[in-house]
């Protein structure tokens, strides 16, 4: 099982190595950033399962690094703790509404850090465990955006995903262009209908063996095969 990844925004070396050092312990695999910039290009590119961020950093701030990782795709589910010597209830308020998941002020104690971490890791588990779909050897972490093809990963781009985990939560169901566009790309997208087609197209070659389990219904659009539907 792979572990919890968790990275440290931070500029105060000692703090963030002895935090580093706890979670090392724990069995988190660790990652530092000592300013705002790195620390989102670090989250942009590993895409941690929890950030740890200070909210007074260099380059850029604790408040802005959040507000940008959480416009991104590759990091919106990260798990975000602030981590500042602020304790005014104006701070926590502007820290949550910008999308932290939680807040701790210094001077703080590792061991009640590490319970933080912690509490977010079970709530992690427990929202994923109905973010996974599992049918017919293609499942869907719904939560991390992965995919996997009889135990294979399989890369896709977020429309690839979106389409394909509209189709496989409801097999049997068959959706039109519009619907797809409307659930799959968002309403707001400027698209042709034909741009589904062309997603599909990628999403069959990608999906390989497992092409003809997304089935066109000519003159509606495109269905998930039902189990039961299979041939023998």
């Amino acid at each position: 099982m792979p572990k919890t990844t968790v990275l440290i925004v931070e500029d105060d070396r000692s703090l963030a190595e002895v935090v580093s050092y706890n979670l090392d312990r724990e069995g988190y695999e660790v990652l530092l950033a000592s300013d705002g910039q790195d620390g989102i290009n670090q989250a942009l590119l590993k895409q941690p399962d929890i950030i740890i961020l200070d909210l007074m950093l260099p380059v850029v701030d604790g408040l802005e690094v959040c507000r940008r990782l959480r416009a991104e795709s590759a990091t919106r589910q990260s798990r975000i703790i602030m981590l500042t010597a602020k304790a005014e209830e104006s701070d926590e308020l502007i820290g949550f509404s910008l999308g932290a998941d939680d807040y701790v002020t210094k001077p703080f104690s590792v061991k009640v850090l590490l319970e933080r971490v912690k509490a977010l890791c079970r709530r992690d588990a427990e929202e994923s465990f109905d973010q996974l779909i599992d049918c017919q050897g293609i499942k869907i972490d719904a939560v991390r955006y992965r995919v996997t093809v009889n135990e294979t990963p399989v890369h896709l781009t977020r429309s690839e995903f979106r389409l394909l985990e509209v189709l496989i939560r409801q097999p049997g169901r068959v959706f039109s262009r519009t619907e797809l566009i409307d659930a799959a790309l968002g309403e707001d997208t400027l698209v042709l209908d034909r741009t589904i087609d062309v997603h599909i197209r990628s999403l069959r070659k990608k999906l390989d063996d497992h092409a003809g389990l997304i089935e066109t219904v000519r003159g509606v659009g495109y269905r998930f095969r039902e189990p039961a539907d299979q041939p023998a």
